[in-house]
């Protein structure tokens, strides 16, 4: 019944254009292109649209990878697609109207846990770089994503930002996101209430006088928490961010060795962590290039956990 209202809607909205845009007649059968005698315009969006149509996917707690963001679903606007392609003549998927749909349950709709990747439908991978020590190497790294248009999210360590508010101020005129990093690069894990609030409390009120930013991402000094740790981050309006990918860039690793390595375990929604280190300043370069090459988008821990899709 759908189906048939909206061909007779459809219909009539032609048969008022015809009578309003004399200038505009409708195409007679005999205008119509040979391949359009067995399937019309609107039956072949429709059949397009019922291969191509892709369902929106929750926000879940998975039993491995713990918090995953929900994305988009994407379908063919039938009416809109054909009123663009009528005057054409022509199927063309190019006029095609497509709507996002969104998931029914959301990051927000879910109790507190930790999120290691994005969505695995996103073609996007994000760089965390945790800023607590390595001056030397930030001007490299912030020239290198500039060359490239990349942002990436910083996690500062507060007492960091207290001794280097230049610095900070630097990264955040880049465009760059800014999240939370504790203040004292502590063991979470050893760590009561009372003192991990303080220290991720401290650290947003640093940020925020020295930059006028409210981290929304945590990342917890060495991957170390607890679950109490989660909820407090939660509780302070942030989430908690891990990773899937690691340089290991503060061993010192060989510069073409990491990237390789790097490279060929990236995926769709891989989180990469690295830190400010001569390895990461050197072959940042060539891990932007060939990511980009295997058709990912980088972007920040935000543009990551948004459910907008990417249209490939």
């Amino acid at each position: 019944m759908k189906k048939i209202f909206f061909i007779i809607s459809v219909a009539l909205f032609i048969f008022v254009l015809g009578i309003t845009t004399p200038t505009s007649p409708i195409p007679t059968t005999s205008q119509i292109p040979v391949d359009f005698e067995k399937e019309s315009l609107l039956q072949q969006i429709q059949t397009y649209a019922e291969e191509n149509n892709r369902p929106s996917v929750d926000a879940k707690i998975d039993r491995v990878w713990k918090l995953v963001p929900g994305y988009n679903g994407l379908e063919v606007n039938i009416e809109e697609s054909y009123l663009n392609m009528w005057p054409h003549e022509n199927f063309n998927e190019n006029l095609l109207i497509f709507n996002e749909i969104s998931p029914e349950v959301h990051l927000a709709d879910l109790p507190p846990s930790p999120i290691y990747k994005g969505n695995p439908k996103k073609p996007m991978v994000t760089f965390l770089i945790n800023v607590a020590w390595g001056n030397e190497f930030i001007s490299p790294i912030l020239e290198t994503l500039k060359k490239h248009d990349v942002h990436a999210t910083f996690f500062f360590d507060g007492s960091w930002v207290k001794k280097n508010p230049d610095l900070a101020q630097t990264i955040d005129a880049g465009n760059h996101e800014i999240g939370n990093h504790a203040y004292s690069h502590p063991d979470l894990k050893n760590y009561s209430r009372k003192q991990t609030i303080e220290e991720l409390q401290k650290t947003n009120d640093v940020i925020e006088e020295t930059i006028n930013r409210t981290p929304k991402w945590f990342a917890p000094p060495s991957g170390s928490f607890t679950e109490e740790t989660v909820k407090i981050a939660r509780e302070l309006e942030m989430y908690t961010i891990l990773w899937t990918v690691d340089t290991i860039d503060w061993r010192n690793p060989n510069t073409s060795e990491m990237v390789n390595r790097v490279v060929s375990e990236v995926h769709p929604g891989a989180m990469i962590l690295m830190h400010p280190t001569k390895p990461t300043a050197e072959g940042l370069d060539q891990m932007i290039q060939e990511i980009k090459e295997k058709g990912y988008e980088l972007g920040t821990v935000s543009d990551m956990m948004n459910e907008k899709r990417i249209r490939k």
